[in-house]
Formats: structure tokens, C-alpha cells, sequence
């Protein structure tokens, strides 16, 4: 017979947590991220970048995106074979939605200490957006392939 081989599809490992919207929880959020990394093996590189990507974005979503006693979810998703992570990080504020600031601007800007974080994700992940999450919230993603 003449049939083409079968496709081999393997589906992603996946993580979600839902994390309370706290400095400590935001800490959590990368340790459980790159901890939940290391037992699936992902290569150190990828697990290094993700850990740089889920402190941001999980800082993001506590410092913008929390409403009193809501929680924020993290939520990872790893395809090993073509070794590809795709990072989630879903807030109850759907009416604030994050803006990069331009790197060129220049200003009293360069002096503050924060604002840079989704610079620092669009420099590092391959690529990164925000969906809505009804029925008030947002989510924020990045997706990292390692080389």
C-alpha cells in the first residue's frame, strides 16, 4: 500500500493556577512557572525567558488588573516537539488593557522605574497580545519558541 505515514500529533502539557493578586503572588507565579517548566524538561533557555515573562505579566496583573478579593489565573501550555510555551495570565480588568511604552521616547520618562515591563516581554517572547475575557476580564499572552 501506498498511504502516507500517520501524523504524530502530541498534544501540550498544560498548567493553570489561580493566583491571589498579591506582590507574593505575582513571586509565585514565576516559581511555579519555571519549577512546572523543569519537570516537563523544556530546554533551560525557554524556561529562563518564561520566567522573565510570567514576573512581568503577573506584576502587571496584580498592579493593574486586580479588583478586591479577585484572583488572577496562570495559565502555561508547552509543545515539546516544536518547543514552543505559550504563557497566559488572565485579571479582572477588562477596562484597563496594557500599552507599551515607546523605547525611544525620550523624556522625564527615562528616570522612572517602572513602565518597562511589556517592553521587556516584546523584546523577550516571539510574540505576545491581549484577548478579552468575558465577562470583565482580560488576558494577556506570550508565546516563546526556543531556538
Amino acid at each position: 500500500m501506498n498511504q502516507p505515514p500517520p501524523q504524530v500529533t502530541t498534544s501540550p502539557l498544560t498548567f493553570t493556577q489561580l493566583i491571589s493578586s498579591t506582590r507574593r503572588g505575582a513571586r509565585l507565579a514565576r516559581l511555579l512557572s519555571v519549577d512546572q517548566l523543569h519537570s516537563w524538561e523544556a530546554p533551560q533557555d525557554l524556561t529562563e525567558r518564561a520566567g522573565i515573562v510570567v514576573a512581568e505579566l503577573a506584576a502587571n496583573a496584580v498592579i493593574h488588573g486586580s479588583l478586591p478579593g479577585r484572583s488572577f489565573r496562570l495559565a502555561l501550555a508547552f509543545q515539546p516537539s516544536p518547543c514552543l510555551l505559550r504563557v497566559e495570565v488572565t485579571d479582572s480588568r477588562g477596562d484597563r488593557w496594557p500599552l507599551v511604552r515607546p523605547t525611544n521616547a525620550v523624556s522625564d520618562a527615562s528616570l522612572d522605574t517602572s513602565g518597562r515591563g511589556l517592553s521587556l516581554v516584546a523584546a523577550i517572547a516571539d510574540r505576545w497580545d491581549t484577548l478579552p475575557y468575558p465577562p470583565s476580564g482580560k488576558t494577556v499572552r506570550a508565546e516563546l519558541r526556543a531556538p
